[in-house]
């Protein structure tokens, strides 16, 4: 009766702390793609601003709402494409993050800081202003940016299921412990066997799969 108790009182533990990571992790990824969108939309009402040559307060508002929207969106496709029991991971190609939204903001901002620069550029060897090739440069860059962003996020990162299927596919074995220099024991790993029937006028060679229980590699 104690052991039933006990067993029970363990499996409420567990799934009560499961449970509560799991929402600690949900709530973690809805902040920070709703964050990260809200100032990903604030930068690109700024870039359309900058190349509109106008200063609406309404862009802003427009930019900031289509931001929170979009990084609902987001929150909502990494709540549902996250492995359960995994914390989020995305590897982009010049970032890694938490969510989603992390490499579009951060692309739109490299794509602002390069597009200022080759504005800067542009405007200094045709000696015109200063100020609108900061400007112009900077608005087109962060659109740009932002393009490559959501290419990069969505197509070109790795994400949980990714690195969880690499890793399931690159392995030989269910286990696999190092037991020394370059010296391996493999527990439960797929193989081959190769037979072969000889008979008088021919020679036969079967293949079979199996499964080794146990096996130890030695790399020389």
């Amino acid at each position: 009766m104690k052991n039933s108790i006990l067993a029970i009182v363990m499996f409420c533990v567990f799934n009560l702390t499961f449970f509560e990571k799991s929402n600690a992790q949900s709530a973690e990824l809805i902040g920070g793609n709703l964050l990260n969108g809200a100032l990903t939309g604030s930068a690109l009402s700024l870039a359309v601003m900058g190349l509109n040559n106008e200063g609406s307060f309404r862009t802003l508002q427009i930019g900031l709402g289509a931001g929170l929207l979009a990084g609902t969106g987001m929150a909502i496709y990494d709540v549902a494409s996250l492995p359960p029991g995994q914390q989020f991971f995305i590897s982009g190609i010049f970032n890694d993050g938490q969510n989603s939204s992390i490499i579009v903001l951060l692309d739109t901002a490299y794509g602002a800081a390069l597009g200022m620069a080759v504005g800067t550029a542009v405007i200094l060897i045709a000696n015109k202003s200063l100020v609108k090739g900061v400007q112009y440069g900077a608005s087109t860059g962060a659109w740009i940016g932002f393009g490559v962003g959501l290419v990069d996020s969505f197509v070109i990162a790795e994400r949980n299921r990714d690195f969880i299927s690499s890793g399931i596919f690159d392995k030989n074995s269910i286990l696999s412990f190092d037991v020394g220099t370059r010296s391996e024991i493999n527990l439960l790993s797929p193989g081959i066997a190769i037979t072969k029937d000889l008979k008088v006028n021919s020679l036969t060679t079967n293949l079979h799969p199996v499964l080794n229980v146990i096996s130890v590699n030695k790399t020389f």
